[in-house]
């Protein structure tokens, strides 16, 4: 992975927080704190059967485990299928779950390079077997941003999976921080396949994933992770040539920074 310094950071002045904006983000939350307990009921509804279709299907299995006749051998593929299909479900259920419960979140002062830093180094070796290079461009005396740093890296790794599944032939992930005003700034960035327009338009959309087999729900999750800390987040993409995605988080005032 290469490492090099980034830009010196922006002076940049913060402004003074809107109370309108803090009482819609209020709303929101109570909102949401609201759908994820439906979302938390109905998936124990739905885990429940899964959980003995599942386990039917072990005990299914075992009586075909030693099967010779093409009749039975067919039978256990077939089990074998079942068993595939009902872990995708889990997997389905357990990312609309991670998707649905981003609500309370419990944030402190963090190193934003530290911990970009960190998914790197976790992320490399994966990325070396790929033919993906990794590169880093940190701003020195970035501001420290307030988040949930168990969250928001969730949300960055959403991003670099989402790069390197746009780069089946190899490529550089590259990932630069820096400062913009009043906001801090996290570019992911990818030299993969692009996106075309209408594409770009909907990646952001619950379920909705060019990727065969792809849940539809890591960028929808990366994107209401950011918003949830009075972020953004906008795509750049060129068919052909590749894709950024800025994620911007306010600077905090001096109060909380200090923390």
């Amino acid at each position: 992975m290469t490492r090099e310094p980034g830009p010196d950071a922006d002076a940049g002045n913060v402004a003074d927080p809107d109370p309108a904006e803090h009482d819609i983000t209020r709303r929101l939350r109570a909102q949401n704190a609201e759908l994820s307990q439906l979302a938390g009921g109905l998936a124990h509804e739905i885990r429940n059967p899964l959980s003995t279709l599942s386990l039917n299907l072990d005990l299914l299995e075992e009586d075909f485990q030693g099967a010779e006749s093409p009749r039975d051998r067919r039978i256990k593929q077939r089990v074998g299928r079942l068993k595939r299909e009902v872990q995708r479900l889990y997997d389905v259920l357990e990312n609309f779950l991670r998707f649905a419960r981003v609500q309370e979140l419990k944030s402190a002062p963090a190193d934003l390079n530290a911990l970009v830093e960190e998914l790197c180094d976790f992320y490399e070796p994966q990325a070396s077997t790929l033919g993906i290079v990794v590169r880093t461009y940190f701003s020195p005396d970035l501001p420290r941003p307030v988040i949930d740093a168990d969250l928001f890296k969730q949300a960055v790794l959403n991003l670099m999976l989402n790069a390197e599944h746009a780069m089946a032939e190899g490529g550089e992930l590259i990932m630069t921080t820096r400062r913009d005003g009043r906001w801090i700034v996290l570019d992911v960035i990818d030299t993969g396949t692009g996106m075309p327009e209408d594409v770009q338009t909907r990646i952001f959309d619950p379920f909705y994933s060019t990727r065969p087999g792809g849940s539809g729900l890591g960028l929808p999750t990366t994107r209401k992770i950011v918003e949830a800390h009075g972020g953004t987040i906008e795509v750049d993409s060129v068919p052909g040539k590749g894709s950024r995605f800025s994620l911007r988080l306010p600077v905090p005032p001096p109060s909380d920074a200090d923390r």
